[in-house]
C-alpha cells in the first residue's frame, strides 16, 4: 500500500467512527445532550464540542499557520484549562448547531489531510505529525470520547477491527507514556500480541522478546485511552517493563489523566 492508500484507509475508518457516534447522539432530546459523562463537568454536548473543536484546530494546523499560531498563543499558560473552556463553551450551543459544526469539521479535516504534500508534517501540541498520524490520533480521540458518550447513555458499543488504529497508537506511544509521568522510558523490547474483535491476532515487536503484553485488543485500547482500570481488563504482562507499561499506558497527548477507578465499567448506573 502507498502512503496515500494508508491515509485513505484511516480516514475511511475515522469517518465510520464519527458516523457511529453521530447516530448515537443525533436522536437525543435536550435532556439527553445534557447527560453527564464520566469526564468530570462534561456532558454529552461538551464531548461532541471538544471533538468538533479539535478537528477544526487540526484543519488549521494543516492549512492556516496564522490560525494555528493563534490557538497556541491562547493555550499557553493553561493548556488543560483552555481545552476545558473551549469545550464547555462549544457545548452550550443548540444540538442542531453543534451537529452541523461537527459534521463540517470532520469533512474539512479529511479534505485538508489529503492535500498535505508528501513528506510534510503538521504542527501539533506534541511532536509534529504526518497526515496519517494526525488521522490516527483523531480516530483514537473520536473513539475514546464516543466511549464516554456511550457510558453516559448506558449503551454498549459494538467493537470493530477499526480499533487497530488505537492499538497501534498505544504501542507507538509507550515511550511517551513514561515521559508523561516524568520517568525514563524503559528500553527492553516488549512483544505485544492482541486478539482483535474479529478473532484475528495483531502483533508488534520482536517474536523472541522476553517481555510481553497479551490479551484483548479492545481491552488494550480501553487501557491506553484510560477508559478502564487495568484490574478490570483482560490484559497480561510478562516482565517488569511490560507490567509497568500497562500501569502508565497513555495514547493521548497531555499530562496523565486520573483514569477510572477499579470496578468502574461505565455502566453501573444503568441497570
Amino acid at each position: 500500500m502507498t502512503s496515500q492508500d494508508v491515509l485513505d484507509q484511516v480516514l475511511a475508518d475515522l469517518a465510520a467512527e464519527g458516523a457511529a457516534l453521530e447516530e448515537l447522539v443525533a436522536p437525543l432530546d435536550d435532556a439527553g445532550w445534557r447527560t453527564p459523562t464520566p469526564a468530570a463537568g462534561w456532558d454529552v454536548a461538551t464531548q461532541v464540542a471538544h471533538l468538533a473543536w479539535t478537528d477544526e484546530v487540526a484543519v488549521a494546523a494543516a492549512t492556516d499557520k496564522a490560525a494555528w499560531d493563534a490557538v497556541v498563543t491562547d493555550a499557553i499558560g493553561d493548556p488543560e484549562g483552555f481545552v476545558d473552556a473551549v469545550a464547555l463553551a462549544g457545548g452550550r450551543a443548540a444540538a442542531e448547531e453543534l451537529l452541523a459544526r461537527w459534521r463540517a469539521g470532520r469533512s474539512a479535516l479529511a479534505a485538508a489531510l489529503r492535500q498535505v504534500p508528501a513528506g510534510e508534517k503538521l504542527p501539533w501540541f506534541g511532536p509534529p505529525m504526518s497526515p496519517t498520524s494526525m488521522a490516527t490520533a483523531r480516530f483514537m480521540e473520536t473513539w475514546a470520547h464516543s466511549l464516554d458518550v456511550a457510558d453516559a447513555l448506558g449503551v454498549v458499543p459494538l467493537p470493530t477491527d477499526r480499533i487497530r488504529h488505537v492499538a497501534h497508537l498505544g504501542v507507538r506511544t509507550r515511550g511517551f507514556a513514561y515521559a508523561a509521568n516524568g520517568l525514563e522510558p524503559a528500553t527492553a523490547e516488549v512483544r505485544v500480541e492482541l486478539v482483535a474483535p474479529s478473532g484475528e491476532t495483531w502483533a508488534w515487536g520482536a517474536e523472541d522478546a522476553e517481555q510481553r503484553v497479551t490479551g484483548s485488543a479492545y481491552d488494550f485500547c480501553l487501557r491506553v485511552t484510560q477508559r478502564r482500570h487495568r484490574a478490570d481488563l483482560d490484559l497480561h504482562a510478562v516482565g517488569p517493563d511490560a507490567d509497568r507499561w500497562l500501569d502508565l499506558a497513555q495514547a493521548f497527548a497531555g499530562p496523565p489523566g486520573p483514569g477510572r477507578p477499579p470496578g468502574d465499567t461505565g455502566l453501573q448506573d444503568h441497570p
